[in-house]
């Protein structure tokens, strides 16, 4: 059955291709002109989406097109001209199961890939790192315990500020680092007011709550820069707190922690007070 809705999604996938400009499909890891489809998949879960995606496009269009037939079957063949006296036929007992079964089944095709797809996103598995995200209005902090407890705040990059090559309001000062094909899970909490960790060609999207420590995970499964934002009206300033994620190889990883240690760690000021470095700082 899998392989089966697999299958069908790709062929319909490959039909709307054909039919529509690539330009008008998103890019993996952030969004494009005139885009009128789901990001790139950079994760399992994300290829799912795409999977679940294309299916219920599939099953729309099929109903879209047997209603549009079915209307102008009635406008041709039961108009007042092409049929003068009417059919008096009340009940129709085939027809009266058809379209309470069919509808049935439309919806237990669709309900099978979903929860699938939902336990998937759901049940976390063993997680090779652990990065917990804190939202703030209006900024991201975040924290690596697995990797020494250090943590930094990341602030989005002004206009005026902006590098060769990054996105205007979604490059940041201090940008997530992870490492590709190991599994990250994310514990999701907020300092004031609700957020939302939102990065879509992940497929990871999770409420950021005051008090409450929610979990989602990825595993990115190509290097490369993907950003996303707050997707929770948070405030003045919610559009102004993008997300950045790096994924870079285990080695480069490795070297990035050790020089993430030094240049976050907290620092003696001269009154003795504890500091953070950098983002943290501001």
């Amino acid at each position: 059955m899998n392989s089966l809705l697999r299958a069908l999604a790709v062929f319909i996938g490959t039909a709307f291709a054909a039919v529509f400009a690539s330009a008008a499909f998103a890019g993996t890891g952030e969004p494009s002109p005139w885009q009128i489809n789901l990001q790139g998949a950079a994760t399992p879960v994300m290829e799912k989406i795409h999977d679940f995606n294309y299916l219920l496009l599939g099953i729309i269009t099929a109903i879209v097109l047997f209603v549009l037939v079915l209307l102008v079957i009635v406008a041709v063949r039961f108009n007042e001209r092409s049929n003068p006296v009417p059919s008096k036929t009340s009940h129709n007992t085939m027809i009266e199961v058809a379209w309470t079964v069919v509808p049935v089944m439309i919806l237990v095709l669709i309900a099978i890939p979903s929860f699938r797809l939902l336990h998937l996103e759901l049940n976390i598995p063993k997680p090779d790192i652990t990065v917990k995200v804190t939202g703030h209005q209006w900024y991201w902090s975040y924290e690596y315990p697995d990797n020494g407890g250090f943590g930094f705040d990341s602030y989005l990059v002004a206009e005026k500020d902006l590098k060769a090559g990054q996105p205007r309001l979604l490059a940041v000062d201090n940008e997530v680092v992870v490492p590709v094909n190991k599994i990250v899970r994310i514990q999701v909490t907020s300092a004031d007011v609700i957020h939302s960790f939102a990065v879509p060609s992940f497929g990871v999207k999770i409420d950021a709550n005051p008090g409450r420590l929610n979990e989602s995970w990825f595993k990115i499964t190509r290097e490369g820069v993907y950003y996303g934002q707050c997707s929770e009206l948070c405030g003045r300033d919610h559009a102004f707190m993008p997300i950045a994620v790096r994924a870079v190889s285990e080695a480069d990883f490795a070297a990035w922690v050790a020089q993430a240690k030094s240049k976050f760690s907290a620092i003696d000021d001269e009154s003795g007070v504890k500091v953070a470095d950098a983002g943290a700082a501001r």
